[in-house]
């Protein structure tokens, strides 16, 4: 201003931005719970949760993974400083009553667990002790050690047991060429881009046989799934053209193999993205999570087909919602969990889809894996409310909903938790959105609060009302400092259906990002926040957002925390490691189609606009959206000098960290 006052919202902006900075050095108190302020990042950090859940062949017991994050900020009880790293896998066992019993515990990455076919031991893949790679171990459900049966040349990523138990089905890739090594050893490192890469093969070995050799399968492509048929020696094997990650979502078709003779029976094409696949009891079909067509976003719809082949049968083609997991609860019942808005259902369906769906559980908790035991009466199931992370829980054939079994952070009964609810509001144009709020602490009616708005990545994603604190989104922790947070569904979100998430297609940062400010300004109209303090963030497709509110949208944002996002279309597509996965979902068309279009959806092409205080953070080794992507917005920003900017670079991490010290210096 001519006077030499501040514009108030400069004001709201430098405020905000001490008001950060002292939130900073409030979270670096090592405090963990049992607080009246509410959930810390240090609480966040040390989160375990349930990984996976699989239920015995009997029923009796649910083996599953739990994560436990490492401390590197802490010292062990040798007064050595904890190794940083990615969360470590422990293996768990369970039974009905909620009596839980550590089997592989410690540092220790334990994957893939499963049952043995008769239930007597429970098989997963690890790295342990001298292993050069990734192997399959059992370990007796009675008590023992586990051991190695199956070792290889390279990791194993994925394995099915033969009916009998003595075979298994494991994936792998390609052993290395011992010429290309050589040539290695001697300076030759040079790698063709995209064409350097190894094909992950199916193998067979008998491990009945201590003497056997894995065997591949001659099959056309790159494997990334194997399921062994409950009856017989055929095997359904998900492929792809090869083991690039853009084949892998768009081109993977699924092949039924006789592993006798090792021909290929049949092939069935999904039309669109491949999710899960599993046999029915009887091993006379399939039953699939896919997409619709081609443009669908997102593998969503539950289909059935005979695995001899023939066309796949939609059962539910009008489904409102997104199927999530499924099971067999006998040869003609399929079980499944479906997310409906921002919940989800438990619910099964005759596998013609002629018989009339039967809800059995929904509403109280957000599930999103199922497992059913051989009889079809007993199910464990992940879930997680608004309270706590994953756990575990079961549902047995009768009970009115499924009953929790585990509780892997009691702590959390300690921490005061901000009220999270359900906010259903309308964009401009009329069309209902959901979101969820997750409202300050100690909030005092009539007061306004400062907004953090969430904005999930995909876009073919979606939140649930569940737990939402990572270390991404600490949202109790921003409650607890008197900040309220929103986390909205906008359009091209999963879980209401195929035309829903295709809503935001062929209109990049258009109508999508129109539902965000609409958000803001019911929240605003409703009292809770104040127009002038309104921060935003979000990872990959989150983090595109963030950076338009930043630009184009910079009057209606006082701070903006960009995480792996998109600044520049055009450069974006040239490289990222998904470009027909962009082309067929998110823009429907190419850029030499409509250059100014892609240009025009950039965040860059709106940066002499921006005056939001933007801090930029990037995995330096991601190959979904490459980091040059926040380095240029970085560059741009920085040179007009009109607004504060920051780029953090992570090295090591790729499309989201891993790594406990990266996820908390995010924090």
């Amino acid at each position: 201003m001519s006077n030499g006052q501040m514009h108030p919202r400069t004001q709201a902006r430098i405020g905000a931005a001490l008001h950060i900075g002292w939130i900073l050095i409030l979270f670096t108190c090592p405090r963990t719970g049992g607080d009246d302020s509410g959930m810390t990042l240090l609480d966040v950090a040390r989160l375990q949760q349930v990984g996976s859940v699989e239920v015995s062949p009997n029923g009796r017991l649910i083996a599953y993974v739990k994560s436990v994050p490492r401390e590197p900020w802490k010292k062990s009880d040798r007064d050595e400083k904890v190794k940083d790293g990615s969360a470590w896998s422990e293996l768990h066992v369970v039974d009905m009553k909620g009596d839980s019993r550590p089997f592989v515990t410690g540092k220790v990455s334990v994957g893939s667990a499963a049952w043995s076919p008769n239930g007597d031991r429970i098989s997963f893949l690890a790295k342990r002790g001298e292993d050069k790679h990734k192997y399959l171990y059992v370990i007796p459900i009675d008590g023992g050690e586990a051991r190695s049966v199956v070792r290889h040349d390279t990791d194993i990523t994925d394995y099915s047991w033969s009916p009998d138990g003595n075979r298994v089905a494991f994936l792998a890739k390609a052993k290395p060429d011992k010429k290309r090594k050589k040539q290695k050893d001697k300076g030759f490192k040079q790698e063709v881009y995209e064409e350097d890469w190894r094909p992950v093969l199916v193998w067979i070995v008998d491990t009945a046989d201590s003497s056997a050799k894995p065997e591949s399968l001659e099959l056309p492509g790159s494997a990334s799934s194997v399921h062994w048929s409950p009856v017989g020696s055929r095997i359904a094997v998900a492929l792809a053209p090869t083991p690039l990650i853009d084949d892998g979502y768009m081109k993977r078709k699924i092949h039924i193999v006789d592993t006798d003779s090792e021909e290929i029976v049949s092939r069935l094409d999904t039309g669109g993205k491949l999710g899960q696949i599993a046999w029915s009891p009887d091993g006379k079909h399939l039953a699939v999570i896919a997409g619709t067509d081609a443009h669908d976003p997102s593998p969503g719809h539950l289909f059935t087909v005979p695995a001899s082949g023939g066309p796949l049968r939609d059962l539910l083609p009008d489904y409102a919602g997104q199927i999530n997991s499924i099971a067999w609860q006998d040869s003609e019942t399929i079980m499944y969990l479906g997310d409906r808005g921002v919940s989800t259902e438990l619910a099964k369906i005759g596998r013609d889809g002629t018989g009339k769906k039967r809800i059995l559980a929904a509403g109280s908790h957000v599930m999103n894996q199922l497992t059913v035991s051989r009889d079809g009466q007993s199910a464990a199931l992940r879930s997680h409310a608004p309270t706590h992370p994953r756990e575990v829980f079961t549902m047995k054939h009768g009970d009115a909903e499924p009953r929790r079994l585990t509780d892997s952070n009691p702590w959390l009964n300690d921490i005061r938790l901000a009220k999270q609810e359900v906010v259903t509001y309308r964009a401009r144009d009329g069309l209902e959105l959901q979101g969820l709020l997750v409202r300050p602490l100690d909030e005092e009616p009539g007061k306004r609060y400062p907004l953090v708005l969430i904005v999930h990545g995909g876009p073919e994603s979606h939140y649930s009302h569940g737990w939402l604190n990572r270390y991404s989104t600490p949202a109790q922790v921003l409650a607890g400092r008197g900040f309220a947070c929103f986390y909205p569904n906008y359009r091209g979100s999963t879980g209401r259906g195929v035309a829903f998430s295709k809503k935001g297609q062929s209109d990049y940062a258009g109508k999508e990002f129109d539902d965000l400010i609409d958000a803001i300004d019911h929240l605003v109209d409703a009292g809770l926040v104040d127009r002038d303090r309104v921060g935003v963030t979000g990872g990959s497709y989150g983090g595109f957002a963030s950076a338009w509110c930043a630009t184009y949208h910079t009057e209606r944002f006082a701070a903006s925390v960009m995480f792996v996002g998109i600044s520049d279309q055009v450069s974006k597509f040239g490289t990222t490691d998904i470009p027909n996965e962009m082309y067929q979902v998110h823009s429907r068309r190419w850029p030499w189609e409509d250059w100014d279009w892609f240009r025009e959806r950039s965040p860059i092409y709106h940066v002499q606009k921006a005056r939001t205080p933007i801090l930029i953070m990037h995995g330096k080794n991601d190959p979904r959206v490459h980091p040059s992507q926040s380095m240029e917005l970085y560059r741009y920003l920085k040179t007009l000098g009109k607004t504060p900017v920051r780029l953090v670079l992570y090295p090591g991490e790729q499309h989201g960290n891993r790594k406990a010290a990266a996820q908390y210096d995010y924090s």
